[in-house]
């Protein structure tokens, strides 16, 4: 394998990393040989060209306009004047979208796909994200809410859903053992498959050489949820989908209790039900995505456009100013023209990610990101910088709906299915969500009839927490019978 690997790396100019295998243990050596081997070295050499000595410029299609979607309201709005004339009635229906999804729910044709590779030190939590305490009153960790809610689904449709978890390299092991402490949350342990997302080489950002983290091992960081495509793949996921008969693959990430984990409606529309008019997105049956309305043009998420007639999502920090704070002009409403906010939740199918794992000429591209990265220097001494010294790419999921023929985009309420959990403190923390949670059970309970205590000011007087067992939506709470006293904690 030495003279294999040695080859491969010099042909690249990154002999470097052999530097210390002399001094190194036998099981050292074999361990950085065998990282080396699995690694994708032939394709550094441009990678380190386009994103690490240059900084790619991003440059927007000159026909940018805003994405069709799927309104709340069911109306299919943005897109742009043409779009809007294109024929159609301008609806679509809910309950035959509802409807065949779950006929394919039911036929045991959707599995659920949590992107879960992350952990939880940004919110002062050693672990990874997913064992994270996120009920709003129980405490119960995020992999057990997206577990009821595939039991409750399961129960409810008369099926075993499958659940497929990519995790890490850094929190593989972790989140199994999580799982079976928790006796896989009373899940058929035979219908979770978990499998770790792939690693790039982290780089240094003056040179572009290979970061080493010990005299044994490259620096290297998670290659992004869009590696799911490439590990979905790899890890057999794929083909235990095929051996299952599953068609359709419901995407989330870890950080959103409030998420729908399976969500008929939604599936029902990506599939084509329920679409009314031609011209106005169809049926996409590749890979479809939620949204929800920007709260504000500074809002940070993504936002869904149309561009050369493909949906495609633009970060927050590569849309123009004058985009971010355009109006709408098309009778949309009013607010803003750029307003479909992506949150990470898409439909995909067995099929389609098939297609794109196994073509050669598919490929996502890299982001680049700017980091301080602990690592050894020449001598084999730690550095820990103070400044950025080197670039991680990434790969994000998003950007395959430019392969789709067609793509859709479905409104949700962000009220109803959106509370994430990224900061320790402030906006998306976990107070945040803990309340997001309590204030969501509360309309539920209201729309069911319960008398919820609130204050002076509208907001709620008491601590809620409606598990995906009692309830997966507002109507299944039909005749609930209880009392809430205020400043009570109550779970349901």
């Amino acid at each position: 394998m030495l003279e294999s690997v040695a080859g491969r790396l010099a042909k690249i100019n990154q002999s470097h990393v052999l530097a210390f295998l002399p001094s190194l243990a036998a099981a050292q050596r074999d361990a950085l040989l065998s990282q080396l081997d699995g690694m994708d070295l032939e394709s550094l050499p441009e990678l380190v060209k386009s994103y690490v000595l240059s900084k790619p410029v991003l440059a927007l299609p000159a026909d940018l306009q805003p994405a069709r979607y799927f309104a709340l309201d069911g109306t299919v709005k943005g897109g742009g004047e043409p779009a809007r004339s294109a024929g159609g009635s301008h609806t679509w229906d809910r309950e035959a979208a509802r409807a065949a999804g779950e006929s394919l729910i039911r036929r045991g044709k959707v599995a659920a796909f949590v992107v879960a590779g992350g952990q939880g030190s940004r919110l002062g939590f050693e672990g990874p994200k997913g064992c994270y305490p996120a009920g709003a009153v129980t405490n119960k960790p995020l992999f057990a809410m997206f577990a009821e809610a595939i039991k409750a689904t399961g129960k409810k449709y008369g099926v075993s859903v499958p659940w497929y978890v990519m995790t890490s390299p850094l929190n593989h092991e972790q989140t199994v053992s999580f799982f079976r402490q928790h006796n896989s949350f009373g899940l058929d342990p035979t219908s979770i498959m978990f499998f770790q997302q792939g690693v790039m080489p982290s780089l240094d950002m003056a040179t572009g050489k290979m970061l080493m983290s010990s005299k044994h091992e490259v620096a290297t960081n998670p290659d992004g949820h869009g590696g799911s495509v490439r590990a979905l793949h790899v890890s057999g996921a794929l083909a235990d989908m095929q051996r299952r008969g599953v068609e359709q693959l419901s995407y989330f990430q870890v950080d959103n209790p409030l998420v729908r984990v399976i969500d008929p409606v939604f599936i029902g529309l990506h599939v084509g039900a329920g679409v009314k008019g031609e011209g106005y997105g169809g049926s996409s049956g590749e890979m479809s995505s939620k949204m929800v309305a920007k709260a504000g043009p500074d809002e940070k998420v993504g936002v869904f456009c149309l561009a050369n007639g493909k949906t495609e999502v633009i970060e927050y920090s590569d849309m123009p100013k004058d985009l971010s704070q355009k109006m709408d002009a098309q009778g949309n409403g009013g607010g803003l023209a750029f307003n479909a906010g992506s949150i990470a939740i898409h439909v995909m199918s067995v099929e389609f990610l098939q297609r794109l794992a196994t073509n050669p000429a598919f490929a996502l591209p890299c982001h680049r990101a700017e980091k301080k990265i602990p690592c050894i220097d020449a001598a084999g001494n730690a550095v820990t910088p103070t400044a950025n010294n080197g670039v991680k790419l990434e790969k994000f999921i998003f950007d395959a709906l430019a392969m789709c023929k067609q793509s859709i985009v479905m409104e949700t309420d962000r009220n109803e299915e959106f509370a994430p959990i990224k900061n320790a403190t402030g906006v998306d923390s976990v107070e945040s969500s803990k309340a997001l949670q309590t204030a969501r059970a509360a309309r539920w309970l209201e729309a069911a009839g319960v008398k919820v205590p609130r204050n002076v000011d509208g907001s709620v007087d008491c601590v809620l927490e409606i598990s995906a067992m009692t309830a997966l939506e507002a109507s299944e709470l039909g005749g609930l019978k209880v009392e809430i006293a205020p400043g009570a904690r109550v779970v349901l």
